[in-house]
């Protein structure tokens, strides 16, 4: 078999690697500490907890509905030129909310971020590292991308508190505006028309690649699960610091809590990529929702100080993006990587949708009950759900691929 590349430059795997992995981190770690802001926006411009929440909802579902149409102007025409439009997007969204008098331009913020990480975050990048990483290898290459997104948590967060304490929540934008220019000439190495390998078979259209998966019931099993996922990770980063203060903590916790979901995810993300090769992905990702079945109950039967919160943030963590290489690893193994980053986007259409739902709800329930309670008791429900979703899924290629999948066994 032919060497895999990316672009008829045949940029070294490496580079591309370290590349998607510094994207990723900047612009998930961004994205993920967004929270921060809820505070002191809502203070300064006079607004509820639920137009703030209401703004990062909308960059939630704008960065859902994009990620297949970035994805598969990715899989059809390269990394360079999508992720250079979604970084100027996203800074005009950062612009914007510099500028916010009202609740109004929050919205339209929060779509101009979600455009931005749309073409710069996992999900538009997974076909470009699937395509390149050997078939053995290409489940801890994707891996390794999440854990660059845990790392980009990890970073962004205690520095966004930093700025906004040192130069307020304002002058913050300005410094995430200059920090978020560095990724376009990042972009360059891996700029360029892929070269999808995936064996001597046929190559699909667009339209072949969607028809085939919604006809196959794993893919909806498997898009139906990750739904809950995204509610679960967007009303914790979202409103986590919020909760902690409504507990009487001290103001260092939410951010510290998050940082540390952050680092565990580093470990999970890492071991998850690992367990494809001991225990069936399907059966991995049902394993990782009833744990967060019983992380979530903690916030609701356990006394909340400083040291539980971030204990049970430290086991979330190890849990957190644990769920992205298996589900984008059975997207592979389904449907091969011609088009994995358009069909992965479809399942992570269905993750934003419910983070939409997860951080517009919570701020809507909060203003209504003055508690994050129900939304704790939601977590639960639809965390055994996805457990329940993802145990029937059949783990084979479709039967398109099936002699290409044993010839690589």
């Amino acid at each position: 078999m032919s060497t895999p590349t990316t672009s008829p430059t045949a940029v070294p795997f490496a580079v591309v690697l370290l590349c998607v992995w510094t994207i990723v981190g900047l612009s998930v770690g961004r994205a993920q500490s967004m929270g921060l802001y809820l505070t002191p926006v809502t203070t300064s411009l006079g607004v509820g907890r639920e137009m703030f929440g209401l703004s990062m909802a909308l960059a939630q579902l704008t960065m859902g509905l994009a990620a297949p149409l970035s994805g598969g102007l990715i899989d059809k025409y390269g990394a360079g030129r999508i992720i250079v439009a979604a970084v100027l997007s996203a800074m005009a969204g950062l612009g914007v909310m510099y500028a916010a008098t009202t609740g109004w331009h929050l919205l339209v913020a929060g779509i101009l971020m979600g455009l931005g990480v749309s073409g710069t975050g996992f999900t538009s990048l997974v076909g470009t590292v699937g395509r390149l990483a050997p078939p053995e290898k290409r489940l801890s290459a994707i891996a390794s991308m999440g854990m660059a997104a845990g790392i980009g948590g990890f970073m962004a967060l205690p520095l966004m508190h930093l700025l906004i304490e040192w130069a307020g929540w304002q002058g913050s934008l300005l410094w995430l505006i200059a920090l978020t220019a560095l990724l376009i000439p990042i972009a360059l190495p891996i700029s360029g028309k892929p070269v999808p390998v995936d064996g001597p078979t046929r190559q699909q259209t667009a339209s072949e690649a969607l028809r085939e998966a919604f006809t196959y019931p794993s893919f909806w099993l498997l898009t139906g699960g990750f739904f809950v996922c995204g509610f679960h990770v967007a009303f914790v980063m979202v409103h986590l610091p919020a909760f902690t203060r409504d507990q009487g903590l001290p103001g260092w916790v939410g951010p510290t809590a998050l940082s540390v979901i952050g680092i565990a995810n580093i470990i999970g993300t890492f071991f998850a990529g690992q367990s494809g090769k001991y225990i069936e992905k399907r059966r991995g990702l049902s394993l990782i929702y009833l744990g967060r079945a019983v992380i979530f109950a903690g916030f609701l039967v356990l006394p909340m100080t400083e040291w539980s919160v971030i204990g049970l943030c430290g086991l979330l963590g190890l849990l957190w993006l644990a769920t992205i290489p298996l589900t984008s690893g059975l997207v592979a193994t389904f449907f091969g990587t011609q088009w994995m980053s358009m069909l992965f986007g479809i399942v992570f259409l269905s993750h934003q949708v419910s983070a939409f739902l997860g951080v517009w709800l919570a701020g809507r329930l909060f203003d209504m009950t003055g508690s994050y309670a129900t939304m704790w008791w939601l977590s639960i429900g639809l965390a055994v759900l996805a457990a329940l979703l993802n145990w029937p899924i059949a783990e084979r290629a479709v039967a398109r691929l099936q002699p290409v999948a044993a010839g690589q066994r």
